[in-house]
């Protein structure tokens, strides 16, 4: 696979990373430094290994997983959105004990993984094509890190008039709308029409 190609994959694979961190953008009351390195390089460790561990697994388990990734990837957007939506209705001095902060714990690895599936789905098809996956990788990587620390401050910047409320149920609508567009992708919803 030429430079060019692997960059435009890259940039493909990162647009779901860099709209997820926008929405963290939104949702947080100050981006730290230490927000911003935990949330770009969870996000560009799992964008970059993902299309490792899906080019090693290669052709055989694929029919297994994309009958259902879509759905897996929908289901773990769904949860860290509804969080973030139901995290609008707490109270100042909840949202203040930290509970509210996406680039911790568990949502941060559920996000770093809902956002990666797609990545994981490139793995499997650069094994098919018998195309080397060592540069493809750090390039994904790379990328994800690079548009998931602009995404997390474009955000801050759009919520800066602080609607607090609004930005985090934005923030939230907009996993949930992630979640849905991968369906769709899918076609996990061609049984309607």
């Amino acid at each position: 696979m030429q430079g060019y190609n692997i960059f435009a994959l890259a940039v493909a694979l990162a647009m779901d990373a860099f709209a997820v961190s926008i929405a963290v953008g939104l949702s947080l009351k100050n981006v730290s430094f230490r927000q911003t390195f935990r949330l770009s390089f969870h996000f560009g460790l799992f964008q970059g290994m993902m299309p490792v561990l899906g080019w090693s697994i290669g052709v055989t388990i694929r029919s297994y997983v994309a009958a259902f990734d879509h759905w897996l990837a929908f289901a773990l957007l769904l949860l860290v959105g509804g969080n973030m939506i139901k995290g609008a209705f707490r109270t100042d001095q909840e949202k203040e004990s930290g509970q509210a902060d996406p680039t911790k714990g568990l949502s941060l690895v559920i996000l770093s993984l809902a956002t990666s599936l797609d990545a994981l789905a490139v793995g499997f098809s650069l094994s098919v094509l018998n195309a080397g996956i060592a540069l493809g990788a750090v390039i994904i990587g790379l990328t994800a890190f690079a548009f998931t620390m602009f995404g997390l401050h474009a955000g801050k910047k759009i919520a800066s008039a602080r609607l607090s409320q609004l930005t985090e149920i934005l923030g939230g609508l907009i996993l949930l709308g992630i979640g849905v567009k991968i369906l769709f992708e899918h076609d996990a919803f061609g049984f309607l029409y």
